[in-house]
């Protein structure tokens, strides 16, 4: 499939894991066309068209800008942003998909997906893989678990201004598995573009698991300072991410995926999903804080 036509959506990258601009960077660098599916014009689609994609506009909520992007591709990633619309975009996608009689469709959903997941956007993700194998795109869905992407979001602030990460997370001894989205972008590519991938099949991802003591530790070596802990409650989280500007959809998924973390009894296994679709080691804790170490020490203006 590495000479066919793939739709990316979310290529333009968000604020956090950015998959779909990785995707298509890889796919790129494969030599794979690419159409690359934007909100809007600006300098992050300038840069997808420098690498040769085809940077197309539209609403994944927008019918006719959705057939029109899928009209003539033979596979898509599909990565809906932690924000409501979800199902009604996987209809609009499954749907223009299927006249369009695209072979492959692959998604990115959360680790867990399953009718009772703990949080809702966990059982809405189940839906929408159910709305996409239904009909019968070739839909296989990548199960990622939570960012590096979004632990700098959530810590970065307060260890530049006060030198302290404030979290619902319980003890130091809460295990968290952890991915860079950029092996999830690695994932997502390798399946996008194997020979032969079975329909229904899934792919957890996950690169490292850490506990908060140890994810401390290393952020305070990198630094070079002391990191200290505070736990704070579920609802001093919510309202202050609330104030921050998160949606209210991501906020409610985030405060159950967090309870989740710190009361889950069973450890976590790390699975090879990222060696053997990327031909590589996944990326560690460690060093992505090496990466990111400017915007942990920037205070803000």
């Amino acid at each position: 499939m590495t000479n066919e036509l793939v739709l990316v959506t979310g290529a333009a990258g968000g604020a956090q894991g950015k998959t779909g601009r990785h995707v298509t960077e890889l796919l790129r660098k494969k030599g794979v066309p690419v159409r690359a599916f934007v909100h809007k014009l600006d300098e992050r689609s300038e840069y997808l068209s420098s690498l040769g994609a085809e940077v197309v506009a539209g609403d994944f909520l927008d019918y006719r800008s959705v057939e029109r992007a899928v009209k003539g591709v033979s596979s898509i990633y599909f990565a809906y942003p932690v924000q409501p619309g979800l199902l009604e975009a996987t209809t609009i996608m499954a749907d223009c998909a299927r006249r369009a009689q695209v072979k492959r469709v692959i998604d990115m959903v959360m680790l867990v997906s399953t009718p009772d997941a703990p949080t809702p956007r966990m059982r809405q993700n189940y839906l929408s893989e159910q709305i996409f194998e239904w009909a019968g795109v070739g839909a296989a869905h990548v199960r990622a678990t939570v960012f590096f992407e979004q632990i700098r979001m959530m810590m970065a602030a307060t260890i530049a201004a006060q030198g302290m990460i404030m979290l619902p997370w319980g003890s130091e001894n809460t295990v968290l598995p952890l991915v860079a989205g950029e092996d999830v972008a690695r994932v997502a590519a390798g399946v996008l573009t194997s020979p032969q991938v079975t329909a229904g099949n899934s792919y957890p991802v996950i690169g490292q698991v850490i506990k908060l003591g140890d994810a401390i530790k290393t952020i305070s070596k990198v630094l070079g300072r002391e990191i200290r802990y505070v736990e704070i409650t579920d609802q001093q989280w919510h309202d202050g991410a609330l104030a921050r500007g998160v949606n209210a959809h991501a906020v409610e998924h985030l405060v159950e995926l967090w309870r989740t973390l710190r009361t889950n009894p069973r450890p976590f296994d790390k699975p090879d999903t990222i060696e053997r679709f990327a031909g590589q080691q996944p990326k560690t804790f460690e060093t992505f804080v090496r990466e990111q170490q400017e915007v942990f020490r920037a205070k803000a203006a």
